[in-house]
């Protein structure tokens, strides 16, 4: 498919799991697309992945840790340079670094989900709009969670901030619905990532969160990357402040 033609795409969080997944998909439907991550050896590796696969002349890549302002000013700007503008962003960054009890969870672990979850996918969304309104339009997609709608005993913390970005989708969407911009949220199941990989360590736990899963399996990143696709896309033109639940049909209400 072709329904990305012409457009440039920025991906958060796209040097492994999901968010490569993404941004290689974006590709394989004809964006320009920037990939980014914290580390410079994991941009490399994923800009040479997506090289190999045939994408030569639509992929670049740039550290990028999205809780410095400099960093989101130069993933901007070397998109804009090479290649002309930005008709879609996916934030796709984020972090859990606690595991336990949410009463437990030291100030420091809680302020650090909320600056990456929350207030870093605000400040991405609020410095691209100057390049979205040059394009007169574009798509933002949020990832999120199945844990911002069904909230998941030891990742609590994970889970209120996952939930503000579901709401905060939907205020931007209002916001922005007259200028042409789009502003939707997926919210993954539980997806076979390094992210998750605390879970498919514990047999007995992975058995249990499988068994709640009416498809009776975990995700793949490849499993994500065709809505968020959608979404980006002409098609999904008249979808905005949704959140879309890729999570093998598990029950999920907010």
């Amino acid at each position: 498919m072709n329904r990305l033609i012409g457009k440039v795409a920025v991906v958060t969080g796209s040097t492994q799991g999901i968010g490569f997944a993404v941004a290689k998909r974006l590709a394989a439907e004809g964006a320009k697309v920037v990939v980014s991550s914290r580390q410079e050896a994991n941009v490399k590796e994923a800009v040479e992945k997506l090289k190999h696969l045939g994408y030569q002349d639509n992929i670049i890549g740039t550290v990028c840790h999205v809780s410095k302002p400099e960093d989101r000013k130069r993933l901007y700007e070397e998109a804009f340079n090479k290649f002309g503008g930005i008709d879609i962003l996916v934030s796709s960054a984020g972090v859990n670094p606690h595991i336990g009890s949410t009463a437990d969870c030291p100030e420091d672990k809680w302020d650090k989900i909320f600056d990456v979850n929350v207030k870093s996918s605000f400040l991405l969304i609020k410095e691209v709009l100057p390049y979205l309104k040059g394009r007169n339009g574009g798509s933002i997609v949020n990832m999120s969670s199945i844990a911002g709608l069904k909230p998941i005993q030891e990742i609590g913390a994970y889970s209120v901030s996952k939930s503000a970005l579901i709401a905060m989708t939907k205020v931007f969407a209002n916001e922005l619905a007259s200028l042409n911009i789009r502003v939707n949220c997926v919210a993954p199941g539980m997806i076979r990532t390094l992210f998750t990989e605390f879970i498919f360590r514990d047999k007995p736990l992975q058995d249990a969160l499988v068994s709640t899963i009416p498809m009776g399996r975990a995700g793949e990143p490849s499993d994500i990357e065709g809505v968020t696709a959608f979404l980006c896309s002409d098609e999904a033109r008249y979808i905005t402040g949704e959140t879309i639940v890729v999570a093998g049909g598990t029950h999920s209400r907010i």
